[in-house]
């Protein structure tokens, strides 16, 4: 309790001096910690897409830059793109030499062209890979050299010109993340670069543009979102602001996938995709991952297999890993998977919820086991030895050794 004023006594106009106070909160009790949360402007709806010519001339664009693939040409979204690029009297430089998980090489070419081009703003349009491009390329803009040089937690010297984001895939998340992730040709592993800088000014994420995703690549990327939402919530950063956008992002993924798959022209399902991808990358960029993402990405260095695939295949098995150490955060993900687990143990819980996660990968067409994906037990040992080096198992909520990332790539097998 704050004790009362004690009796002052002044002349007339004179000030009064102030009475020193106990504060209000005691700074060695503190309630709890501080939390910044990143997010981009985000611009969401079917038909959204027509907001991209203004959010780049708010930007400053003068020859917005524009990252994508041929698959996402051949869909038609580039030209659409351009069209209101042009309509705001702006004037376009097209590259779409990006191929899955983003090499190094690509990255560099990219730059070449958008620094001969004298482009100014970087717009990507596609999915993880087409963004994770342009960052690359909006980092080498600002601060030089070569991108392998950034891999780490803010290695960038200089400001990096506006991003605008517009994802084609529900899954990536990379659209509202400070992460970009590029493979290493040379040792064939994927790195991580990650920085506040890297999140988007604008990301728009129009759900007409999932409805062109091939079969594979809509439930890879769906995965993908699951397990962005799983580990950000058992993560060691998860944050109350984080929480619930990766609570909500798993009930979306679980209810809607699947019908995103068998109907895939429906516009209500796809737009809970859309939704699910969106609140599970503002939970990771927030949160940050684990252990499924750090063994993931040394995976699809090593073979270039498709990211959100081997996510799928991982995940059961790290769930029933960090069960152990935090029991109590999977009956919250099980709950809102929609599994029945009130006054279950949260080791029971979490076995509940990878047994889910494992059958809608059966579902949706995931592998069951890394080997079909190529996977030797002679890779293991590298996969061991390169996962200890990624920024993501930080933050994985029970400690792995090399044995232990050992062992779960052998039960993935």
């Amino acid at each position: 309790m704050i004790a009362a004023d004690p009796p002052r006594h002044t002349r007339p106009g004179e000030p009064v001096a102030p009475v020193a106070t106990e504060p209000t909160v005691d700074p060695a009790q503190p309630h709890g910690p501080l939390v910044k949360f990143h997010a981009p402007e985000v611009v969401f709806g079917v038909g959204s897409l027509g907001e991209a010519g203004y959010a780049a001339s708010r930007l400053g664009a003068r020859r917005p830059f524009v990252v994508t693939d041929p698959g996402i040409v051949e869909a038609g979204w580039v030209a659409e793109l351009l069209s209101l690029l042009r309509e705001q009297r702006l004037s376009p430089v097209l590259w779409t030499g990006v191929t899955p998980n983003p090499k190094d090489h690509e990255i560099r070419a990219a730059f070449e062209t958008y620094r001969e081009q004298e482009a100014d703003i970087v717009v990507a349009i596609g999915g993880g890979s087409c963004i994770d491009a342009a960052k690359g390329v909006a980092i080498l803009s600002g601060s030089g050299g070569d991108i392998l040089d950034y891999a780490g937690i803010d290695k960038m010297a200089g400001p990096i010109p506006p991003l605008l984001m517009i994802p084609s895939t529900s899954g990536t998340g990379a659209d509202v993340s400070q992460f970009c992730i590029v493979t290493d040709t040379e040792r064939h592993v994927k790195l991580t670069i990650m920085g506040r800088a890297l999140v988007p000014d604008v990301s728009i994420t129009d759900p007409r543009l999932l409805t062109t995703m091939p079969a594979a690549l809509n439930a890879a990327t769906g995965l993908d979102a699951l397990t962005h939402g799983i580990e950000s919530y058992v993560s060691l950063a998860h944050n109350p602001l984080a929480d619930g956008h990766a609570l909500n992002s798993v009930g979306l993924v679980v209810g809607h996938l699947q019908q995103t798959i068998s109907h895939p022209r429906e516009l209500e399902a796809r737009s809970k995709m859309a939704q699910a991808s969106l609140q599970a990358g503002l939970a990771f960029t927030n949160a940050i991952l684990g252990a499924t993402h750090a063994m993931s990405h040394q995976v699809g260095g090593l073979l270039d297999a498709p990211h959100g695939v081997v996510n799928g295949v991982l995940l059961p098995h790290v769930i029933r890993y960090n069960a152990r150490a935090v029991p109590e955060r999977f009956i919250g993900l099980a709950r809102s998977a929609g599994l029945r687990v009130d006054g279950m143990p949260g080791e029971e819980a979490a076995e509940l919820l990878a047994i889910h996660v494992r059958m809608l990968g059966d579902e949706v067409g995931v592998p069951r086991g890394l080997r079909e994906l190529g996977v030797t037990e002679e890779d293991i040992e590298i996969l061991a030895d390169t996962t200890l080096e990624d920024a993501c198992l930080t933050t994985n909520p029970r400690a792995a050794s090399r044995d232990d990332i050992r062992k779960l790539f052998q039960e993935a097998l």
